[in-house]
């Protein structure tokens, strides 16, 4: 290195997205065994190789001067042990503080009323859209008690090849179904959700039954008390079918009982974190559920399971009872079989709660039956031409020229967002600290280069310096999707193409994935998945992505339901589970 003129440059990561080389030579020091001799002038120098620095002799004769207490205090921090829930000081807020929100009602209003025939057969009945599930319990045509005995057949049926629960509460689910039919046949109307069943994603408590957050360490853990998104649902009368696997700490379709399936392809993983609530829904096992993203935990199941998704604004939604991985970016929202179902549950879900350090008090308004004229609809040219693009991604493009729609072209600056990405592995490290200093990160079943336990190992040497540098970026990058946004109400394109899942992630911004098509593809060997035989394919769904302004979920779920209009493919279903 040249020490004229780069002495204390950063080094530049290896690839985006893994685990950084940045690192602190105190966190790096402080790994050392109690019983070690005194820090040497050497092992500043071995230390500054990590973090790409160089400093003088003299300076490492000063940093040694000082360095100990610096440890001895970060020691003295780790035997604190905090719990899961106990969130930073500093908490993120995705609005600029010089732009004005304003307020937002509370509403929805369905694009049109779904049709009012009971079908003859269960299957049809379990594949049928929430909003069509809530209309016939609504009009008396189907029981609540009824429409629960007909998912906990199929989950009983299905869901073993499926490994898609972990805890199926069949009781539970049929004492609260009698009593949702109780109360409606008195006149007590809870809403759209009355009497539907669900499945709620593993990372969610409610009191007394096991919640394991798919991870071997915590595979015996039993809540002590209820998820804020528990009890809403159950207050908008929604009825509990169990708990949905997910991936070992919010990461993959990997969790301590085996791998979740894919209903299109079941030698394949479903994706994750998601893994459960997405792959149950896609197979007709649930009317809805409940899942949570942090980054694509949402948006990748239902882009492999053909499921919609709906990733809100960040703070929307509590997450009072659930687990922690990273506080500046977890979110919970939606996992449906179309986009108006969404709508529904966001605004059973959606409200202020002041134990959630980053909640927002923000109404939810969606009227499905306005109209789109005028709305800008954005797009990146760069996007549908990059590797991560494919026919069915610009076959969507295609489908909203088509409709008319208001096309306006955009381009992003060239930044290293996905550098962003270590701010996340720092978080998640921190939440789970226990794990990699006890060694119980051993425990978990995935253990490859990219899982969960080698990025918490390598993510502790990445700096402090590094990481404030890491989260002014983040900063930067919400002002220009703020900008971007002006230009715009909504943007289209592919999943995650134009690092759009990263930046939307960091920044806060509403996405929702629904089906965009079908692809002929050999099985491929991600995370649970096994390769296949050459020629062998499976036709796969893929979803598409309507990315919204912070709390701009109305207009991108109006676009969604014009796209899935247009599209016509949302109602095809997995042929081994239908």
């Amino acid at each position: 290195m040249n020490t004229t003129t780069s002495r204390r440059t950063f080094l530049k990561t290896a690839a985006a997205g893994s685990a950084v080389l940045g690192a602190g030579f105190a966190t790096a020091c402080s790994q050392r065994d109690e019983a070690d001799e005194a820090l040497a002038a050497g092992d500043l120098a071995r230390a500054e190789r990590i973090m790409g620095l160089e400093y003088t002799a003299a300076e490492r004769q000063q940093i040694l001067a000082e360095i100990e207490d610096q440890i001895t205090a970060m020691h003295r921090v780790r035997a604190l042990s905090p719990p899961n829930h106990l969130a930073p000081a500093q908490t993120f807020d995705p609005r600029l503080p010089e732009k004005d929100y304003g307020p937002q009602e509370n509403f929805v209003n369905l694009a049109a009323t779904p049709a009012s025939n009971l079908p003859g057969d269960e299957v049809n009945i379990a594949f049928a859209p929430l909003t069509a599930l809530s209309h016939w319990i609504q009009g008396g045509r189907i029981s609540s008690l009824d429409l629960t005995e007909i998912y906990l057949k199929r989950i009983e049926t299905h869901a073993p090849a499926l490994e898609c629960f972990v805890t199926v509460t069949a009781d539970m689910a049929r004492r609260q179904a009698i009593q949702a039919d109780i109360e409606l046949a008195a006149g007590k109307n809870r809403g759209p959700l009355h009497g539907i069943p669900f499945g709620l994603k593993d990372l969610m408590d409610v009191d007394g039954t096991p919640t394991t957050w798919g991870a071997t360490p915590y595979k015996d853990r039993v809540a002590k008390g209820n998820a804020a998104v528990y009890d809403k649902l159950r207050e908008a009368g929604a009825v509990l079918l169990g708990k949905t696997t997910c991936g070992a700490i919010a990461y993959g379709d990997i969790w301590f009982g085996g791998v979740t399936r894919n209903p299109f392809n079941p030698l394949e993983g479903s994706s994750g974190s998601s893994a459960g609530s997405a792959s149950a829904t896609a197979a007709g096992l649930c009317g809805f559920a409940i899942g949570t993203e942090t980054l694509g935990s949402i948006v990748s199941p239902s882009n492999r399971c053909g499921t919609t998704g709906l990733r809100p604004t960040f703070g929307r939604v509590s997450r009072v009872g659930a687990m922690a991985l990273c506080w500046s970016l977890d979110k919970v929202g939606a996992i449906c079989r179309s986009v108006e179902d969404t709508a529904l549950v966001l605004a059973a879900i959606n409200g202020f709660d002041r134990g959630d350090a980053g909640s927002l008090e923000m109404g939810f308004s969606y009227d499905g039956r306005k109209s789109l004229e005028g709305t800008r609809i954005g797009y990146m040219p760069a996007a549908f031409e990059s590797d991560d693009a494919t026919d069915v991604d610009n076959a969507c493009l295609e489908a909203a020229r088509s409709a008319g729609l208001n096309l306006v072209e955009l381009a992003l600056p060239e930044l290293p967002y996905e550098a962003m990405v270590q701010y996340l592995i720092a978080e998640a490290a921190a939440a789970f600290e226990e794990l990699t200093l006890s060694g119980k990160d051993d425990e978990l079943v995935w253990q490859e280069n990219r899982s969960w336990p080698n990025g918490w190992r390598t993510v502790r040497f990445l700096s402090a310096v590094d990481l404030i540098n890491i989260d002014r970026l983040r900063r930067r990058v919400m002002g220009i999707m703020d900008q971007v946004f002006d230009q715009v109400e909504v943007i289209i394109g592919p999943n995650f193409a134009a690092s759009m899942l990263t930046i939307t992630n960091f920044t806060g911004h509403p996405q929702l994935a629904l089906r965009g098509g079908f692809r002929e593809l050999a099985t491929r060997p991600r995370f649970g998945g096994h390769q296949q035989a050459e020629g062998v394919t499976h036709r796969v769904p893929q979803a598409f992505s309507v990315f919204g302004p912070l709390f701009g979920e109305g207009d991108v779920l109006r676009v969604g339901r014009l796209l899935e209009q247009e599209l016509g493919v949302a109602g095809e279903r997995p042929t081994a589970f239908s």
